[in-house]
């Protein structure tokens, strides 16, 4: 986030172009075709009994195209586990609002903050509300807490936005390396009020953000709870489609338009997408994944390229939700309920997203001329259901996917 003061039963599923005509039954069952279908499901990946991974390989698996700088600190062993571009600077986009509430917090007691700044730190680190950001950001010397926290923690690729933009929260510079030694400091270093009150947020983090974007990709996607926390994304030119409302307009930085590179080189105009927090009991390991995608990415391709590259990282003390991975085609595809038509919409999925299917079972029948499908796939991750009419297989009944018993 970067903004301121920011079954087809034998139909082939390659839609013909015919199925453009088919705009105005899409829209009454509220899915908007954006995307051609495709065949197969994303690449499963093996699991053992327990839902560890068994066989991906243990080195970053990097989606092509991507820029990735990645670290994985084993809190329990005191290693890295993976290191990839660790020291790479990128514009931290929201993964800032951490240096914001420590700055804030530093000769604070939690207890004593006033319930203004109380539910403001709730909305910046749980649902990365924008407009709080905004306030620390102006109210406490902008760039200077850069700084601050630059000698307070000891980071070594860390900066202040550039000459020009330093208004700009978002375009602090950042490193894999140095987000671990963040989320190092909060939990071994930091007062222990302090650090209750941060990690307690970032484990609350929100599946909806303030701006409507859905924030649970990355780490919050590729492991089971125990996790938290705090997500990143910028310059991705979409509609936040989380939750039962409608879109939400993607807001940009006020001013203007972004140079190209900042300070040292780093990228300020590519489509940036971060997971960072902990994961596993006792958060024994601390991930850190920043990206960049090329121009014109969509934001649903850079949530799955960054879901596929965090599921093949080796997380001590993580385990992998038992499902199977699928793409999706269209945009704003309706996660709901039940099984069926109707008012009972959850959530609308990112253009094209790779989902985690728990189970499947027969529903309301669907029709989205040329294909119609009685067979609904349920999401766990989502607690709800979407037509397997949207799911990227060929098949209305999905072969590897085992029936939803009654809980479901």
């Amino acid at each position: 986030m970067l903004r301121i003061s920011r079954h087809s039963p034998t139909h082939s599923r390659r839609t013909p172009l015919r199925t453009l005509a088919a705009a105005a039954a899409l829209l009454s069952l509220a899915f908007t075709c954006a995307a051609l279908p495709h065949s197969g499901a994303a690449a499963a990946e093996p699991r053992t009994a327990d839902g560890t991974q068994s066989t991906a390989p243990r080195t970053p698996q990097v989606p092509a195209g991507v820029t990735a700088g990645v670290a994985v600190f084993d809190r329990q062993t005191g290693t890295f586990t993976e290191q990839l571009n660790a020291s790479a600077s990128f514009r931290s986009a929201s993964v800032v609002k951490l240096l914001l509430a420590l700055d804030f917090l530093w000769n604070r007691s939690p207890a004593d903050i006033p319930d203004a700044d109380r539910a403001r730190l709730d909305a910046m680190l749980r649902s990365s509300q924008d407009s709080a950001a905004n306030h620390y950001w102006s109210t406490y010397g902008g760039p200077a807490i850069a700084d601050r926290m630059i000698t307070r923690l000891g980071l070594v690729d860390t900066a202040p936005p550039p000459a020009g933009y330093e208004g700009y929260w978002g375009y602090t510079a950042i490193s894999a390396r140095d987000t671990v030694k963040i989320y190092r400091h909060i939990l071994e270093l930091a007062p222990a009020d302090v650090r209750d009150f941060i990690m307690q947020r970032l484990r609350q983090s929100t599946r909806c953000a303030s701006d409507s974007f859905d924030q649970h990709f990355g780490v919050a996607a590729a492991f089971n709870r125990p996790w938290a926390v705090k997500q990143g994304w910028s310059a991705f030119s979409a509609k936040g489609t989380c939750g039962p409302g409608s879109s939400t307009s993607a807001r940009t930085q006020a001013g203007s338009a972004a140079p190209a590179t900042g300070a040292a080189g780093v990228d300020l105009s590519r489509p940036a997408l971060h997971t960072t927090g902990t994961v596993g009991t006792g958060d024994r390991s601390i991930v850190a994944v920043l990206t960049l995608h090329p121009d014109g990415t969509s934001y649903g391709r850079a949530y799955t390229d960054l879901g596929r590259l965090t599921r093949s990282l080796h997380v001590p003390g993580g385990t992998a939700p038992t499902g199977t991975w699928y793409g999706t085609w269209g945009s704003d595809v309706a996660v709901r309920n039940d099984p069926a038509l109707g008012d009972n919409l959850l959530t609308r999925l990112p253009a094209g997203v790779d989902v985690l299917v728990g189970c499947q079972k027969k529903g309301q029948a669907v029709s989205v001329p040329p294909y119609t499908n009685d067979w609904w796939a349920y999401l766990p991750q989502y607690g709800g259901y979407v037509t397997n009419i949207y799911i990227s297989h060929p098949d209305n009944q999905l072969p590897d996917v085992p029936l939803c018993t009654e809980q479901h």
